[in-house]
């Protein structure tokens, strides 16, 4: 197997390089490099022992307790594009930066977090679902009332703290300062972020990215949990104790001034056939 059919089969069964790590017994570091493309000649027994952990087995067909419920799991752990083996410890303290994140492969999907990457897992159909009601929804009263606010769909790339350590990708943007479009990117905090919960990704948004788009000057930001059909809504800009909304309610955007509203019931109405899937 090939280092390019790896990548496929890795996409094919939502592997992360720590599971690879641990199927495999190769270290993370090396799983890291040869994923990254950050070394040309991997050595003969890394490959065949990477080829092993990619086959296809009956817990990746029919599921298995442990491993089908981080199939679907962004991990929070930490990965190095360049580590070398045998300096894994050195290489885990390194932090890291937007050079290193634009030499990644196009198909490796990651946040750089205060110098730090994490995976992060392709979304399921009620994720996309629930993003893709939302940023219609913005986009609609965005081309009604004009103005120099737009609302963008992830993948887009925020340097969120204005330097190279943060590169985050949030579900839906709303930016109204058009300034902050820089070189394809989105240079500074957006006045509105949501971020729509996993099981894998409840605590890196709820914590991580909730206190760092706080830091950064977002002024509201929304915590979508499609399991138990809730919305909490932070007035950053404020100050103000969350709300709590559930998809029977009607939330009015604080950054328009309540102007526009998001009708939850027309999109429990609309995708809840996702969830009885």
């Amino acid at each position: 197997m090939t280092i390019e059919e790896m990548r496929q089969r890795k996409r094919e069964l939502g592997y992360t390089n720590q599971m690879i790590a641990e199927r495999s017994g190769i270290p993370l570091s090396t799983v890291q490099k040869v994923f990254a493309g950050a070394t040309s000649s991997p050595r003969r027994e890394t490959i065949e022992a990477l080829g092993r952990a990619l086959e296809k087995d009956k817990s990746a067909v029919y599921g298995d307790p442990v491993t089908s419920d981080r199939m679907v799991n962004e991990t929070s752990e930490a990965y190095n594009v360049n580590a070398e083996d045998g300096n894994s410890s050195e290489a885990e303290n390194r932090l890291y930066t937007l050079e290193d994140y634009l030499r990644l492969p196009d198909d490796q999907r990651v946040e750089l977090i205060d110098g730090v990457f994490y995976d992060m897992a392709a979304p399921t159909t009620i994720h996309q679902g629930v993003a893709g009601f939302l940023h219609k929804k913005f986009l609609d009263f965005v081309m009604e009332n004009k103005g120099p606010c737009f609302p963008f769909i992830s993948p887009v790339d925020v340097q969120l703290d204005c330097d190279d350590k943060t590169v985050v990708q949030p579900d839906i943007l709303v930016v109204c300062d058009r300034t902050k479009y820089k070189n394809g990117r989105v240079f500074g905090a957006p006045d509105l972020v949501v971020e729509v919960l996993s099981p894998s990704t409840r605590r890196k948004d709820m914590q991580l990215k909730m206190y760092k788009y706080a830091g950064a000057g977002v002024r509201e930001y929304w915590m979508v949990d499609p399991e138990k059909k809730l919305v909490v809504q932070y007035d950053l800009e404020h100050l103000e104790i969350p709300a709590i909304y559930n998809f029977q309610s009607v939330i009015p955007v604080l950054i328009w001034d309540g102007a526009c509203t998001i009708d939850l019931r027309e999109m429990d109405e609309t995708i809840g056939f996702l969830w009885e899937l």
